[in-house]
């Protein structure tokens, strides 16, 4: 084991003594994982029409994300479902060179469904590299400064909403798609080759090595239904996918609990224990964020604002997260639940409050008309981001020793579950409240009140599964 993990950090470690000499080359590695993952999650998000008027197959649009994400919670699972004795150094090489193999592959692609199996591998090299990041906490840093750890991946996924669409737009604009994928092949590559001089050779500690088939295909077709919904305009069929990915869920927790061979940690679908009432609080409040993916179009329609504006604007809630994550790096015990009860809270009221905020036709063309939906905005990912990064350290904390790499792939699994979900569900809200029959400003006035009111109720699940939480002492 590395002597990295015996780095005793002093009472006044901040997040930045993760990048202290002797930490930086493994969280530059860690770090530089899930960043890959973040940015580039938004970066084809916005090439993407330029793909598609350069190589055409307009009508399989959608499956640019749906791949990617359902390939990254493939990912995940891999990290804790690997083969019996192969390191987590291991797996993180061959990681980085799927993703890059991805990249190659979307780079060179004359037709779409090349580009897609590209993004496929993308997704699963990319999945990888995020679950690999948790698993790597406990081995690289001291348990002091598992939350500092824990804090920086969720910045990254905050600064990822900004830079990713920037980048993309500088892409676009010069009609380089292809250089979006390319610059990355061989930054993988020096990722890879770095990665067993800068990353430590930890034991293999898993007992349970066995692969539980039945519920990784269960989950993964529940993605794949759930990412479609998305992505369909129909709001019945919207309800009718979503409606299956609940069952098939459900179908996996009913196997999980009656498996011995489990994909998840002891006790995660049980809700009695309290690391299932972790992860639960975790998807929900990701699932209550993603409705923030409409908040562009009520701007524009409603109010005035241009696309550009309203995309910086959206960038709040991003911004918010990463400032309260920074705010929150060193409560632990009581203020460390504190924080994930206040969390909770905030980001509910700060969803539901949007609605007096955007369902009006105001023109926001003063700063004391855009400020209240600004403060929300901004609260909304604050509420997220302050107890974020002790949910995961309570997690990987209160898991069996053996199941540490389960629970680690699980916290990625799940961030990605609660997006596709959120998605998902606001999508059929906005349609079945009209956002396009009869659409224009009536139906965006009707498709904003209904979205928040609607989402925010999820979010009082999140703020009582948060009030079970106890104290590490507890």
């Amino acid at each position: 084991m590395s002597s990295i993990e015996n780095t005793a950090p002093t009472p006044s470690s901040s997040v930045f003594t993760l990048f202290s000499p002797k930490l930086l080359p493994a969280t530059l590695m860690l770090g530089g994982g899930v960043t890959l993952y973040a940015v580039e999650s938004y970066i084809t998000a916005t090439i993407a029409p330029s793909i598609v008027r350069d190589i055409g197959g307009l009508e399989l649009f959608s499956w640019m994300t749906t791949l990617f994400v359902a390939a990254g919670v493939l990912g995940s699972i891999t990290v804790a479902t690997r083969p019996k004795g192969m390191g987590l150094r291991t797996v993180y090489i061959g990681a980085a060179l799927t993703f890059g193999i991805g990249s190659l592959a979307c780079a060179i692609a004359p037709m779409m469904p090349v580009l897609l199996a590209g993004r496929a591998i993308q997704g699963y090299g990319a999945g990888m590299l995020s679950g690999l990041a948790y698993a790597f906490i406990r081995f690289v840093y001291p348990e002091a400064l598992w939350r500092k750890a824990s804090t920086l991946y969720a910045a990254i996924w905050g600064v990822a909403t900004v830079l990713g669409p920037t980048l993309g737009g500088l892409f676009a604009a010069g009609g380089a798609w292809r250089e979006a994928f390319i610059v990355l092949v061989p930054l993988t590559v020096i990722m890879a080759l770095s990665a067993r001089r800068l990353l430590p050779n930890v034991a293999d500690d898993r007992i349970d090595t066995r692969t539980p088939l039945m519920q990784i295909g269960l989950l993964l077709t529940a993605v794949l239904f759930v990412s479609i919904a998305g992505t369909v305009e129909h709001g019945i069929y919207k309800a009718l996918l979503i409606a299956i990915s609940i069952a098939l869920v459900a179908t996996m927790v009913t196997i999980e609990r009656k498996n011995d061979v489990r994909l998840l940690p002891y006790g995660a679908v049980m809700l009695g224990n309290p690391i299932s009432r972790l992860y639960l609080t975790m998807f929900v409040a990701m699932m209550v964020l993603t409705s923030d993916i409409y908040i562009p179009y009520f701007l524009q329609t409603l109010h005035g604002v241009t696309p550009l504006v309203s995309g910086y604007l959206v960038a709040l809630v991003a911004l918010g997260w990463t400032i309260a994550a920074f705010f929150s790096a060193s409560f632990s015990g009581r203020q460390a639940v504190a924080a994930i009860v206040a969390g909770c809270v905030l980001e509910t009221a700060a969803t539901a409050s949007l609605i007096p905020f955007l369902a009006t036709t105001t023109p926001f063309d003063t700063v004391a008309r855009f400020a209240p939906a600004v403060v929300a905005m901004f609260l909304m990912g604050f509420g997220v981001g302050l107890g974020w990064a002790h949910l995961v350290t309570k997690i990987i904390g209160i898991a069996r020793r053996t199941e540490q790499d389960k629970a680690s792939a699980a916290i990625s699994m799940t961030q990605s579950l609660g997006g596709a979900f959120g998605a998902a569900l606001a999508g059929v809200i906005v349609n079945g409240a009209g956002l396009t029959h009869p659409g224009g400003i009536a139906g965006g006035l009707s498709a904003a009140t209904w979205l928040y009111a609607l989402m925010a109720v999820p979010g009082l699940i999140a703020v009582a599964l948060s009030l079970t939480i106890k104290p590490a002492s507890a």
